[in-house]
């Protein structure tokens, strides 16, 4: 399971105010704490700024690889600032996010074509995000054979089938689910990611249906998730379904996770 780590994002406030002040070791630390918790990328997000988005963004760069050796994933839409943080970036960073939306897509392409970068491709096209299985996967297909054609490596592209929230349609995480599936068993090579939080959106006790959310899609085949890994309860239940999913021969995830005391917070 990779994990992204996806605290250093400007629009939690926190992250915002130390950009804002330039605060490089506030950011470090951060930095440290996510990959010590075992996230091997770490998202970064400056998209709150706007006119600085660039700058801001190869500053986070730099300071999260000066204090962790980790690889970033590079949070944005905009080609210009993704440059700017790929220039100064060490290492194979990933790109979040390209889609179908066509101006988007174009100017993302000749950025990630014929590299070995990272690319999370969005389920997302100028119609909006779908919302059933079949037009995510027309999407996917799009966006998969698209890339290929420009040289990005099947392994290298994360497709990303948008989680929606349940409190606005009970049929949502199941075509989420469903979907990751369905890509997973359609176009071997490809991985499937996303960020859970949506799920749970305008419901009470999110960390929780978040938590069951991620053990249900893991049994489907998702292998990438944007996550806090700060949250204990969270990462323990990644291997632990990973585990279960037949994806750890003789438990030797589970059983070192034991050993590195992940489970000791449950008492």
């Amino acid at each position: 399971m990779l994990v992204v780590g996806e605290l250093i994002n400007a629009s939690r406030k926190a992250i915002g105010e130390a950009i804002k002040a330039q605060d490089a070791e506030y950011i470090k630390q951060v930095a440290k704490d996510e990959y010590e918790a075992g996230a091997h990328f770490i998202d970064v997000n400056a998209g709150v700024f706007v006119g600085k988005e660039a700058e801001y963004l190869q500053w986070l760069v730099k300071n999260v690889q000066e204090a962790v050796d980790a690889p970033c994933c590079i949070d944005s839409p905009d080609p210009k600032a993704i440059e700017a943080a790929l220039s100064v970036h060490k290492g194979i960073a990933m790109i979040n996010s390209i889609s179908l939306e066509k101006e988007r897509y174009d100017a993302l392409v000749p950025i990630v074509a014929g590299t070995d970068l990272k690319v999370v491709a969005l389920c997302m096209s100028d119609e909006g995000m779908p919302e059933t299985m079949d037009a995510r996967l027309r999407i996917a297909e799009k966006l998969i054979d698209g890339l290929v054609k420009n040289n990005v490596a099947l392994e290298n592209i994360y497709v990303d089938p948008l989680v929606q929230p349940v409190s606005t349609n009970s049929t949502f995480a199941v075509e989420f689910i469903n979907s990751v599936e369905a890509i997973m068993t359609r176009f071997k090579g490809v991985h499937t990611i996303c960020g859970l939080s949506n799920v749970s959106y305008g419901l009470p006790v999110r960390k929780f249906m978040n938590h069951a959310f991620a053990i249900m899609a893991i049994g489907k085949g998702l292998d990438a998730l944007i996550i806090n890994p700060l949250d204990k309860m969270m990462m323990a239940s990644l291997v632990t379904a990973e585990t279960l999913a037949g994806r750890d021969d003789y438990c030797v995830n589970y059983l070192k996770a034991y050993r590195n005391k992940q489970f000791d917070f449950l008492g």
